[in-house]
């Protein structure tokens, strides 16, 4: 049986983070990234989320692979390098390796150490498979590392991930994915719009869970940085953005506040907002035109009954 490899090539630099968090507190506009979500609360309050009857994401796009899956088979099979992009615990390309055969898998994501156990648990489940972790924040640059291998690549991103970039990020996003794929393609999902009552619940729901996520982001970063935000005097707003059709995340002083940071600090006004995160949500069509503008043709689309989600396959 072969062994898992794991490769790290992001690595942590204190200094750095530090610099650019207590940037985004001292802009005009706050904002923190919305990677500082996923401490471990973080990310088990995501998966919270993701089990709500309000957020329809994830269930959608999982019927549209359940129901598709032997065209995109058809279309895909065999697949022999697949590049799972921002893997987590590789769940979701698990599903992917019987029906469209793959031969080698790469999990992307921060951290290697992190892809360990769910790296092992695939290799016993598939020991002939060559299975690769790699450490990379692929936010700013996607460059994959030789060790991923020759090309042609399937990449997949899955989950509307997509829809944290800006447009222009979008597209200068999926040109590096196309060349990424080495001649071979891309498999994305894509949240499309839908009526306006339904995203805001997706994303601000009755029973306060996603609230919860968002103010989390508070405690990790008075741990991560030293800084002492009181929970209390923040709440969390969701709403989405008509003219830039986007959901946006914020989170807004309930009373004036005083923040402290090693450094520096400041008071926020009753009503002011940090902006912790952007969800874009596309038309298909605009989003097909998107690909094709990055270098991608021979487009294949799938989506569910309501036309909430779209699964699109892009050849490079």
């Amino acid at each position: 049986m072969n062994a898992p490899r794991l490769l790290q090539i992001a690595h942590d630099d204190p200094a750095a983070t530090r610099a650019g968090i207590f940037s985004g507190f001292s802009a005009s506009t706050a904002s923190i990234a919305p990677k500082y979500f996923y401490d471990a609360l973080g990310s088990r309050l995501f998966s919270a989320i993701t089990d709500l009857p309000e957020y329809y994401p994830t269930r959608t796009e999982a019927a549209i692979f359940s129901r598709y899956m032997t065209e995109m088979a058809r279309a895909l099979a065999p697949v022999v390098s697949l590049v799972d992009l921002g893997a987590g615990n590789c769940e979701k390309a698990a599903r992917l390796f019987d029906p469209l055969q793959v031969r080698r898998y790469a999990a992307i994501d921060i951290s290697a150490d992190y892809l360990r156990v769910s790296l092992e648990r695939l290799q016993r489940e598939h020991p002939a498979m060559e299975l690769l972790g790699v450490g990379l924040d692929f936010s700013h640059t996607l460059s994959l590392p030789a060790e991923v291998g020759a090309g042609p690549h399937t990449l997949f991103y899955p989950g509307s991930s997509i829809g944290n970039f800006t447009p222009a990020e979008a597209l200068a996003f999926l040109r590096q994915a196309h060349a990424a794929s080495a001649g071979g393609a891309l498999l994305i999902g894509v949240d499309l719009v839908k009526p306006i009552d339904v995203l805001e619940t997706a994303y601000d729901d009755p029973l306060g869970i996603t609230a919860a996520f968002n103010r989390n982001l508070l405690r990790h970063l008075n741990a991560l940085v030293g800084s002492d935000f009181a929970i209390e005097d923040w709440r969390h707003v969701a709403f989405f953005n008509t003219t830039d059709s986007r959901i946006e995340m914020h989170l807004e002083a309930v009373r004036e506040t005083l923040v402290h940071w090693p450094g520096g600090e400041r008071r926020f006004a009753a009503g002011e907002r940090i902006h912790t995160e952007n969800s874009y949500k596309w038309q298909a069509d605009d989003f097909a035109a998107l690909l094709e503008a990055a270098g991608f043709s021979r487009l294949q689309r799938w989506t569910d009954e309501r036309g909430w989600f779209a699964v699109f396959l892009a050849r490079a």
